[in-house]
């Protein structure tokens, strides 16, 4: 089936810091959306990337994929207001037979290749995947007034990553029924979970974390120096 990787990447790093768009940033010495893009766009996906991104900054987007990528092409896509409109927004921009889209965020720039072909294989399968780690933590559920009020069982958590991998037909869906019920989650295998669907989930690593703050953007530089991915 004809896979296609689509990689929102519109965050303009306020957390982070940035003076330039987060996927943008460089981590010794590459945008830290080239090192997610060596990981994510495996073999398989024969076609040019989707990546949305802010509408603002495409000639700097589109520079830097030439620089490092110049012999690919890509497909930059206007990002929204929120992540799940980018990805809306992306889905349009697919190619007309794509199959399966693999949506992976561009500030996970370690994920593991083998995660990334598992989601492909769960999609095909099941409809819908997501990469994921089993919690080590407790997690506490606080209530209003930041008390206890429950525990979670431990052993059914799992703290979500990306790649989430769909069959195209079954996440368009969940967005257009979403879009009419002006439904906002923060993750696509949460949106078609809501609208019944069963999203198989697929063991990623601690590694695939997402740059978020300046101490990921630390972290991650240091694991490139030490060779530890």
């Amino acid at each position: 089936m004809k896979a296609q990787l689509l990689v929102p990447a519109a965050g303009i790093g306020t957390r982070l810091g940035a003076e330039v768009p987060k996927a943008l940033t460089e981590i010794e010495g590459k945008p830290l959306l080239v090192r997610t893009l060596e990981r994510a766009a495996i073999p398989e996906c024969l076609s040019p990337a989707v990546i949305t991104i802010p509408p603002e900054s495409r000639e700097a987007f589109d520079a830097a994929l030439r620089a490092w990528f110049p012999a690919h092409a890509y497909h930059l896509a206007a990002g929204g207001r929120e992540r799940q409109h980018s990805v809306a927004n992306g889905l349009v921009a697919l190619d007309a037979d794509t199959e399966i889209v693999i949506i992976h965020d561009a500030a996970r720039p370690f994920v593991p290749v083998e995660a990334v072909r598992a989601s492909v294989e769960a999609a095909i399968a099941y409809g819908a995947a997501t990469v994921a780690i089993p919690v080590t933590d407790t997690i506490l559920e606080g209530d209003d007034a930041a008390f206890l009020e429950r525990t979670p069982e431990r052993r059914k958590l799992w703290a979500c990553q990306t790649p989430q991998t769909f069959r195209v037909t079954v996440i368009r869906e969940a967005h257009a029924r979403a879009a009419r019920d002006d439904m906002l989650l923060t993750d696509d295998a949460s949106l078609v979970r809501a609208y019944g669907g069963k999203v198989k989930l697929v063991l990623g690593s601690p590694l695939n974390f997402k740059i978020t703050t300046p101490a990921d953007l630390q972290l991650a530089r240091l694991i490139i120096r030490e060779g530890l991915t």
